[in-house]
């Protein structure tokens, strides 16, 4: 039986500057090539050129006279999110869109960033954290909406606070869970913030449900030499529409939160098949992990301290 086609429509996007971290392969290339093609002008901050290039020329080949372009970014060096932020606020363009996607998933041995953090903790929120910051006077100046792609697995565990860069003992999907917790508590208060402040941006979340993309599959760069035993069964069930998303799905929820009239702040969108593991995109309730106020407050202290970045008002 042929899977039923999922998709949604993007509106018009022309005149409008979009910033998407993690784009150059898997979801996030899915969805860059969407904005573009929706008429967007994309900027690509990625780590290696040699992918930046080849995403260029499939964005381009989807979708031609895609007004699209690299920057220069590693989410794990807060000194090259620093630069990325000075270069773009040189550039002065207001941003209208930005998706904090980009991620790592559970490196088989404990690894640290550039400035001594547990490696997805420091690339999947702290990052993330960092660039928002930097980038705050462009989003103002774009009554921007920020969307931050989450995890289903980040609607069990927790936040480790007591050690949060795994210094005692390390568990690799326990952190990962925690980095992505991490990243929907800072929208939540990235929303509030904005509102108390009068700043003019917007924040919600997004998650992929469960899909066949890189994060599991060989990764070298994070020491993972083979696909690992859990992505070989998702792509099983995936290519036999058994309740997973596919590569191009599982974008569908962020692109939603991103583009969207109806797509409100504060909210949460993934996938709104059977446990929300694949299906067309949708709202859903906030995972438990993301609903208290007291704990978005308490990571926002805490990302400062550990980073060093503080939100200007102005």
């Amino acid at each position: 039986m042929p899977r039923r086609t999922i998709d949604i429509t993007v509106p018009p996007l022309t005149g409008r500057r979009a910033v998407l971290t993690g784009a150059s392969d898997g979801i996030g290339l899915g969805i860059a090539t969407r904005l573009a093609a929706a008429g967007a002008e994309v900027v690509l901050p990625v780590r290696s050129a040699g992918k930046g290039a080849a995403a260029l020329d499939r964005i381009r080949a989807a979708a031609p006279g895609a007004a699209v372009s690299l920057r220069e970014l590693d989410l794990s060096s807060l000194a090259s999110v620093a630069a990325l932020g000075q270069r773009l606020r040189d550039e002065g363009a207001p941003i209208h869109l930005l998706i904090n996607n980009a991620g790592v998933m559970t490196p088989p041995d404990l690894q640290r960033t550039a400035d001594g953090f547990e490696l997805q903790f420091g690339t999947n929120h702290l990052g993330h954290f960092a660039l928002v910051a930097e980038l705050l006077p462009l989003l103002r100046a774009g009554a921007a909406r920020v969307t931050a792609q989450l995890s289903i697995a980040a609607n069990s565990g927790a936040i480790n606070w007591a050690d949060p860069n795994w210094e005692r003992s390390y568990d690799g999907m326990r952190a990962y869970r925690q980095s992505k917790i991490a990243l929907g508590l800072f929208g939540l208060e990235l929303d509030r913030r904005s509102r108390a402040a009068g700043w003019g941006i917007t924040a919600n979340l997004a998650h992929p449900g469960v899909a066949p993309t890189s994060l599991l599959a060989a990764r070298p760069e994070v020491g993972r030499t083979t696909d690992t035993t859990q992505v070989r069964v998702i792509r099983w069930l995936s290519e036999r529409g058994i309740l997973l998303g596919t590569a191009e799905t599982a974008g569908l929820p962020a692109l939603y939160a991103a583009t969207a009239p109806e797509a409100g702040p504060g909210r949460l969108y993934g996938p709104s098949g059977p446990g929300h593991l694949g299906g067309a995109p949708g709202e859903q309730k906030l995972f438990r992990s993301l609903r208290g106020t007291a704990d978005a407050e308490r990571s926002w202290r805490l990302c400062e301290e550990l980073t060093g970045v503080a939100y200007a008002a102005a």
